[in-house]
């Protein structure tokens, strides 16, 4: 039997190898898109944010200082509308752990057919415009409303509470919003499961909150991480829901900015107010995903030991 040729062609002489395509080439379109699209609007704000406001004549002064960043700083008002803001942020990450979690490995539990269905279901309101929403919300949370009007008839209250305008309803319109991201990251973290492993666990007579903290947490613990940090920045960047929900009681910082631009025509404020929710957002989260990213390491790595 003769031998087999050989599967590698040899090279011809005097033929170099092609080069295979420099990383760097690959990506230079795509950053420089970002680049035009992202960092260079930042970039005409943050210029803008140093410049001067006159409020006899509405103008913008060609004066650059940091007397806006000063204003924010020293000023208790700003100092109340940032912890609104970033308070709201962690009561709307906090109620979205609470819902989506259990949700996500409830429909990741079902059979095939009824998990599209439920699936699809609880997608919906990112199917739905967020002004629609909202004012469906402001429509629900109305002292004349449905659920006004629901507690009244059952006799928890005497009167029609006022719902809209407040703290609470502002978490709860944004947590309907945004739980459905929550559910997408740990439903990605869960196709890593093998659901025998659970059963498993409770065949050596491991209880259900056993196998939900030993087994299913650190396998979900990175989609939680990852859909915090989502929601979290969302919530504090969130213009729509506060506006209508919360109303000209409850100021976050997006609306506060809102107001600098077109109420007071003081742009370079509302510039400087941008940039420095810009800036903490992204330092919260990096700051966050940093501490709960070397927990979770550490987690799995005694879980596996």
């Amino acid at each position: 039997m003769s031998a087999a040729r050989p599967m590698i062609r040899s090279l011809r002489p005097g033929t170099t190898r092609r080069k295979r395509p420099n990383g760097p080439l690959l990506v230079a379109p795509v950053t420089l898109l970002f680049a035009l699209l992202l960092v260079t609007p930042m970039a005409l704000v943050g210029v803008l944010s140093l410049q001067g406001f006159d409020a006899a004549s509405g103008g913008v002064l060609d004066a650059y200082s940091w007397h806006n960043y000063v204003q924010i700083v020293a000023d208790p008002y700003y100092h109340e509308i940032f912890l609104r803001t970033f308070g709201l942020a962690i009561a709307v990450t906090l109620g979205t752990i609470v819902l989506g979690v259990p949700e996500a490995y409830f429909i990741f539990r079902m059979s095939a057919r009824w998990r599209a269905f439920f699936l699809i279901l609880t997608l919906g309101p990112l199917f739905i415009s967020a002004v629609v929403r909202t004012l469906g919300w402001s429509i629900l949370l109305d002292d004349q409303g449905v659920v006004a009007q629901l507690l009244v008839g059952l006799h928890l209250v005497d009167a029609a509470p006022q719902m809209l305008f407040s703290f609470p309803a502002v978490v709860i319109v944004l947590v309907h919003a945004l739980v459905p991201l929550m559910v997408l990251s740990v439903w990605t973290s869960l196709q890593s499961l093998d659901p025998q492993i659970a059963n498993a666990a409770v065949s050596l007579g491991a209880g259900p909150l056993t196998v939900w903290r030993r087994i299913v947490l650190p396998q979900t613990a990175p989609g939680i991480l990852s859909g915090s940090l989502i929601v979290f920045a969302l919530s504090a960047s969130a213009f729509a829901t506060p506006a209508l929900i919360g109303g000209r009681r409850l100021k976050v910082v997006a609306t506060a900015a809102y107001d600098e631009f077109l109420h007071s025509m003081n742009w370079p404020m509302g510039a400087a107010i941008a940039i420095c929710l810009l800036v903490l957002n992204l330092g919260i989260v990096a700051l966050y995903s940093r501490l709960i990213e070397r927990r979770v390491k550490r987690r799995l790595g005694e879980a596996t030991s």
